[in-house]
C-alpha cells in the first residue's frame, strides 16, 4: 500500500538549465517538481545546469512541494558529478533514468545521507522485467513511468501497447508501497486527451502524472484529486460500517451495495489523501 503522507497528483518536469523556469516553479500549485539535467538540457548546457540547479536548491524555498532530481545516467559523462553534487545537496529524492537492475539502485543507497530518498524511471524492456527487484531495492520510494522511451524500445504505438508494463510497473510499486506516477501526455495542448489519459491512470491505479507544462497542472490535480462525492460516499460508508459493528454485523449496506473492511480501508485512505491536499494546497 502506499504511502499517503504526501500527495503526488501532478508531478512537473522542469529544465534545470532555465533559470526562469526555477523561478517560476515556485509558485505552481503542483504537488512535485522533477528538476531534469538529463533529456531537457542539451549536452553543451549540463554543466552549468548542474552547477544552476545546486544553487538554486541550495538558497529557493519550494514550500511543501516535493523536490526531486533527474541525474544523467552513470554511463554518461555527466552522471557522476550529478551524482556527487545532489548527494551533498540532499533533495528529497534523486531520479535515476533507464534503471534496469538493483545495480545502480545500491550504489546510490549506499551514499546518500538523510532523508534523501531513491526514484527509478521505469522506461526501457529490461527495467519493466526487473520492477519487482527494483522496487524492493534500498532506500527506493518511488517509480516515474517513462513511457516516451519505452514505446521507442517497444517499437509500439499507442498507449494499449504499454498496459502490460504499466501494470507491472503498478504491481511492483504496490507490492513494495512505492509512489508510482504515470508518463507525460505530449500533446499539452489537448485538455480532452489530457483528461482521458489522467482518468485512465487514475483508474489503473497510478497516484498522479508527471507532466511537462504548467497548463497540464489544473487537469491532472483535479482527476488524481477526490472528488465531493467520492469523499461523502467514503464517510457515510464508514459511518454505516462502523454502525453495522456496533449492532454486531460484518458487512453494512451502503446505496444498496455490500461495504465490508476492504471498503472501509479504502475510504479512509482517500479521506486521508484529501487531508494531505488540504495541508499542501493551505501551505
Amino acid at each position: 500500500m502506499q504511502n499517503v503522507a504526501h500527495p503526488y497528483r501532478s508531478v512537473l518536469y522542469i529544465p534545470g538549465s532555465k533559470t526562469r523556469a526555477l523561478e517560476k516553479a515556485q509558485g505552481l500549485p503542483v504537488d512535485a517538481i522533477i528538476f531534469d539535467l538529463e533529456d531537457a538540457v542539451s549536452p553543451d548546457e549540463k554543466v552549468a545546469a548542474r552547477e544552476l540547479l545546486a544553487e538554486t536548491l541550495r538558497t529557493a524555498d519550494y514550500g511543501p512541494r516535493k523536490c526531486i532530481v533527474r541525474v544523467n545516467g552513470a554511463d554518461t559523462a555527466w552522471g557522476a558529478d550529478d551524482l556527487a553534487t545532489f548527494i551533498d545537496v540532499a533533495p528529497d529524492a534523486i531520479l535515476l533514468p533507464k534503471v534496469e537492475d538493483t545495480a545502480t539502485v545500491a550504489d546510490l543507497a549506499a551514499r546518500v545521507t538523510g532523508d534523501t530518498k531513491i526514484w527509478a524511471m521505469m522506461e526501457t524492456p529490461r527495467g519493466i522485467l526487473n520492477a519487482a527487484a527494483i522496487a524492493a531495492a534500498p532506500k527506493m520510494e518511488g517509480f516515474v513511468m517513462g513511457t516516451n522511451d519505452l514505446a521507442k524500445d517497444l517499437g509500439s504505438r499507442g498507449r494499449a501497447a504499454m498496459t502490460t508494463s504499466l501494470q507491472l510497473c503498478l504491481l511492483a510499486a504496490r507490492a513494495q508501497g512505492l509512489v508510482c506516477v504515470d508518463g507525460v501526455y505530449n500533446a499539452f495542448k489537448d485538455d480532452d486527451g489530457l483528461q482521458a489519459e489522467c482518468m485512465e491512470g487514475r483508474d489503473m491505479g497510478f497516484d498522479g502524472k508527471t507532466l511537462i507544462h504548467p497548463a497540464q497542472v489544473a487537469i491532472t490535480n483535479a482527476v488524481f484529486g477526490p472528488s465531493t462525492e467520492e469523499l461523502e460516499l467514503a464517510r457515510r460508508q464508514i459511518d454505516a460500517y462502523e454502525q453495522a459493528k456496533a449492532d454486531g454485523q460484518g458487512v453494512a449496506v451502503v446505496d444498496g451495495k455490500i461495504v465490508e473492511n476492504l471498503h472501509v480501508e479504502t475510504a479512509t485512505r482517500l479521506l486521508a489523501k484529501a487531508d494531505a491536499i488540504k495541508l499542501l494546497e493551505g501551505a
